[in-house]
């Protein structure tokens, strides 16, 4: 069965559009999948009804002040009425975010997100890779180099755009995440039928 998966992010300064891009590609490289990217300042009609429709969400938004973005938080309150009618009750969920700094306090903007996926009843899925640039022979080139495990974490220098930061090997980490949450999507949607993953 095809799994739709649409991502649901915010981008103050282009930093985390290149990411949503990125995990756009990791959904688009795996057979079967459907992907969809909204922009949660922008929600129409069509676009609540995108994300009502998918199988996934995979949530973007940059770290600021320690928090997810004012525009983001604004996003996650519109969606109390889908929480009320669990409307999104099963679906899969994934996060991911960037900040100018490496630490940057971004595990806490996944855990915001994180908790409203679980709000939902989402299923969340996290990055699944060992992290990088930890040991002597690592470099910043490494995937998972900030070191996340509950989603992709990114590192974007404040005095450069979106074509030169975040760097590759943030991108590539973006990817894979796409990558595992279309795969774990198509894989739940082939074995029972995608009334597991969304009930409708």
């Amino acid at each position: 069965m095809p799994a739709t998966i649409s991502i649901a992010y915010h981008s103050g300064y282009g930093h985390t559009k290149v990411l949503a891009e990125a995990v756009r590609e990791g959904l688009e490289s795996v057979d079967g999948t459907t992907a969809h990217v909204i922009d949660v300042t922008s929600m129409t009609d069509t676009a609540w009804k995108l994300l009502n429709n998918s199988d996934a969400i995979i949530f973007g938004s940059p770290t600021y002040m320690g928090a997810v973005s004012g525009p983001f938080k604004i996003f996650m309150d519109q969606t109390s009425r889908i929480w009320l009618n669990r409307g999104w009750q099963n679906k899969l969920a994934a996060g991911f975010t960037v900040s100018s700094s490496q630490a940057g306090d971004k595990f806490a903007t996944l855990s915001q997100i994180s908790t409203l996926a679980a709000q939902h009843g989402m299923l969340w899925v996290s990055l699944g890779l060992l992290p990088g640039n930890n040991s002597s022979t690592a470099s910043i080139d490494d995937i998972n180099r900030i070191g996340g495990s509950i989603g992709a974490m990114a590192q974007a220098n404040a005095d450069q755009g979106g074509d030169i930061t975040p760097p590759q090997s943030d991108r590539e980490t973006a990817k894979l995440l796409g990558q595992r949450v279309a795969r774990l999507a198509v894989r739940l949607n082939h074995v029972s039928g995608p009334e597991l993953i969304t009930e409708r």
